[in-house]
């Protein structure tokens, strides 16, 4: 623990991209915006960064107000992987060029033999995945010497995998200290998908961990498997639900430790003029909740959720049993024509009556993974 809280900041996700860029532009011109999250693996393909961005990132991370988020190292791959050690090698180079206050990665493997295109589905909770994660984790506390974050699922197979969820991130994070992003619209995701309630599931989760909340948009799939349910997306290209702000007021106040309350919307979803004044409207409502909800907090203290000493091994942690069932499982999601031959295909797998309990997946989560994976491997 150390100073005093100084009030939550509104943030947004600000990446190189010609619509986010946009949206943004009347934000930062009205002084509004408190910190910039940054998704500083898409760029590690780009040679140069144009000076003027250069300029913006540097200016926030020289006042601690630059967050990192990670979306490809793929954390619960089975075998450790060259894109991992090149993407830890990447890391350790950003850091030296901006100082960011904490570095964020998403829950979950990567589908697809390429590194960079894959669907981030969840792992079983098992010894096994916990020992992965770990592993993971510090070494990617190793290269960035800045606190570590992860982000809740928004998308799972079945109730008992989302209510176990909160537990395996706190077993999971114990060892570097690290904290949780909560994804208010993954969490929505999960209420809607499960029928569960926000105060059931919400208390499942280790709130003194979480420092950063994120809100956004998505949209509604229609299943073939159950035409009578429709399935909450976690697409990003869409404005942010009303549900989504009313869990957002209920949830700043159980959070003690909350930093940074970040809008995330995809440059897709806001190629107009409407929807960017939807995305300036959002910002200012959530800066005002907020805003609002900071006056009677209590201010404290924050954790700064730096560990103590991290014990590296040269070896990294591997199980070759879960990176033969993580292939077969994406090689069946990215090639089967329908979630029938998907469902087929898995009931004559490895993964029968084992640690995944494919047996339990709900037919239009199976559904929902199928196009998830598909539309990762196309790249759109």
């Amino acid at each position: 623990m150390e100073w005093v809280k100084p009030g939550i900041l509104s943030s947004v996700a600000c990446n190189l991209d010609v619509d986010i860029l946009t949206a943004c532009i009347p934000l930062l011109e009205g002084s509004r915006i408190d910190a910039l999250e940054w998704s500083f693996d898409a760029l590690y393909r780009e040679e140069e960064i144009p000076d003027w961005f250069r300029d913006l990132l540097t200016a926030f991370a020289n006042e601690h107000r630059l967050i990192g988020h990670g979306i490809f190292f793929s954390l619960f791959s089975g075998r450790w992987l060259a894109g991992q050690e090149e993407w830890l090698h990447q890391l350790r180079r950003v850091c030296q060029d901006y100082r960011f206050d904490h570095i964020t990665e998403h829950f979950g493997f990567m589908t697809g033999k390429d590194f960079h295109h894959g669907a981030p589905l969840g792992v079983p909770y098992t010894p096994t995945t916990l020992r992965i994660g770990r592993d993971r984790l510090k070494r990617i506390y190793d290269a960035c010497r800045c606190p570590v974050g992860l982000e809740n699922l928004a998308f799972s197979t079945s109730a008992e995998e989302v209510k176990r969820h909160g537990v395996f991130l706190e077993q999971l994070l114990e060892p570097v200290n690290g904290f949780i992003i909560l994804d208010l619209h993954n969490l929505y995701c999960q209420l809607h998908n499960f029928g569960i309630a926000f105060e059931d599931l919400i208390d499942l989760y280790p709130l003194h961990r979480v420092r950063e909340i994120h809100i956004s948009g998505g949209s509604w799939d229609n299943s073939k498997a159950n035409p009578d349910r429709t399935v909450r997306r976690d697409t990003h290209d869409n404005a942010v639900p009303q549900e989504v702000f009313r869990l957002l007021e209920n949830a700043i106040e159980r959070c003690p430790h909350l930093k940074y309350v970040v809008l995330e919307q995809l440059g897709v979803g806001l190629q107009t003029a409407a929807a960017r004044k939807t995305f300036y409207d959002d910002f200012l409502k959530m800066q005002s909740i907020v805003q609002e909800k900071s006056k009677t907090l209590d201010p404290g203290t924050v954790d700064t959720f730096l560990p103590g000493s991290v014990l590296l091994t040269e070896i990294k942690a591997e199980d070759e049993t879960l990176h033969r069932q993580q292939l077969e499982l994406s090689r069946i999601l990215e090639t089967a024509v329908s979630y029938e031959e998907v469902i087929h295909r898995l009931n004559n797998s490895s993964l029968v009556s084992s640690d995944w309990k494919i047996e339990a997946w709900e037919p239009c989560m199976v559904e929902t993974a199928m196009k998830i994976a598909q539309k990762w491997m196309r790249g759109v």
